[in-house]
């Protein structure tokens, strides 16, 4: 891979970085603005009664785990340090469906970070998925969980398809097998042309008289 198209893909996982922290933070303010205060009841239907808005606070991680809990800081160092280093191993290479996803990673981490700087701890959670005929509700989150949790299962995606064993056809050939068959082929046409002529009558060179 070239140093110009190894830059040109990290200059794309930083773009998507930025669109996701950009939404993100915009979804939030408006959530904010518009369905004050938090934990109110009101609810914004988007697809029926099964996808919703509903403003929220969380103090946990993603989609209300953890909350209150002291573990949490741990989890989250940790998990930023890996995503970076991994990041950080792969820079100025690596394929480019590498790159995206970690853009997703990375920027579904930094906008609840910037949330939890901004209000003292709490991101805020807005997206509602329930189905109410099998009394279904998950928890209440948001975009930066949403590109969060789509990165991780894209990067195990990638990784499952990378370390699987890839088997040639039956019509390939390996080199060494082809390279062999050629000689093969060629030998009788170059004994034959550095064979001497023999004329009609003429006793070959090594025969005795």
């Amino acid at each position: 891979m070239s140093a110009r198209r190894a830059r040109l893909y990290d200059l794309l996982a930083l773009l998507v970085m930025v669109l996701i922290v950009a939404l993100d933070q915009w979804t939030k303010a408006l959530v904010v603005s518009y369905l004050s205060p938090p934990d109110s009841g009101r609810v914004v239907p988007l697809l029926g009664e099964y996808l919703s808005l509903y403003y929220t606070r969380n103090s946990g991680a993603a989609f209300g785990l953890f909350a209150n809990s002291v573990v949490l800081a741990g989890l989250i160092a940790v998990a930023v340090a890996v995503v970076i280093t991994l990041y950080l191993r792969g820079l100025n290479s690596g394929p480019l469906s590498y790159k995206l996803v970690f853009g997703l990673i990375i920027g579904g981490a930094v906008g609840n970070l910037i949330d939890r700087v901004r209000h003292g701890g709490y991101v805020v959670d807005f997206i509602l998925f329930r189905i109410p005929q099998i009394g279904f509700r998950f928890a209440v989150f948001n975009l930066a969980d949403s590109a969060i949790t789509v990165g991780v299962i894209l990067l195990l995606l990638l990784m499952v398809v990378g370390a699987l064993p890839r088997t040639s056809g039956s019509g390939e050939q390996s080199p060494a097998r082809g390279a062999t068959e050629a000689e093969i082929e060629r030998a009788p046409t170059e004994q034959a042309a550095t064979s001497p002529t023999l004329r009609p009558g003429q006793p070959p060179a090594n025969s005795h008289r």
